[in-house]
């Protein structure tokens, strides 16, 4: 079954849905945003619950060629479940098996990305299939409010492709480069949580969706 969005690839200026991109990865030397320290770093030890999508990939790399500092290195295409999750030396058991029984709760789900949604530095692309299980961790986690509050209750799902293009000249490229290349194929299949290290980003587990954890 393909899950698609209601759209039909069109490029629209939407801030509501939009304002919610400043997360998992996305602080940068030109940006902060309500998870990030002085100077725009998220600190180590913040964790987010993620969902990569390898085949996403060539948006943010047609947004890359027209501006490297516009995609952040190291970072795949993803969408964020919950951000900030637990930090790192809070994380308990009990939190890691509620990621792993959510994951497994929700099906592996093939998508298709069609709508380019733009405001003043951002461009993404929206991933409404994927609105449900972000809604469900967000429920299980009730505390942690989604970008510490910043940007309501529920901001959209989406794939971030390009972040600081302050420039209207190469956003527009960017949303024109993108564009030609939707709709776009991909699958959710798993669901990992990340912790920030010195290092950058690591994986702390990958858990497939829908596929019960064991005993």
């Amino acid at each position: 079954m393909w899950i698609t969005s209601q759209r039909t690839g069109r490029d629209r200026l939407d801030h509501a849905r939009l304002a919610a991109l400043t997360h998992f990865g996305e602080c940068n030397g030109r940006s902060t945003g309500p998870a990030c320290d002085d100077g725009g770093v998220p600190e180590p030890g913040t964790t987010a619950v993620v969902i990569v999508l390898p085949d996403a990939a060539p948006l943010l790399d047609a947004a890359a060629r027209i501006d490297p500092a516009l995609v952040r290195r190291g970072v795949p295409a993803h969408v964020s479940l919950l951000y900030p999750f637990v930090p790192e030396p809070a994380l308990t058991g009990q939190d890691e098996k509620g990621v792993r029984s959510l994951a497994a709760s929700f099906p592996a789900a093939d998508l298709v990305l069609e709508e380019v949604v733009t405001a003043p530095g951002f461009v993404a692309v929206t991933v409404a299939g994927l609105q449900p299980i972000v809604d469900a961790f967000r429920a299980q986690w009730p505390g942690l409010r989604p970008y510490r509050g910043r940007f309501g209750a529920r901001p959209a799902a989406h794939v971030t492709v390009a972040m600081g293009a302050d420039d209207p000249t190469a956003a527009a490229h960017v949303r024109a480069a993108i564009g030609s290349l939707l709709p776009l194929r991909t699958r959710a299949a798993a669901v990992q949580l990340v912790v920030l290290t010195e290092e950058g980003w690591q994986s702390r587990f990958t858990v497939p969706l829908g596929v019960p954890d064991g005993p």
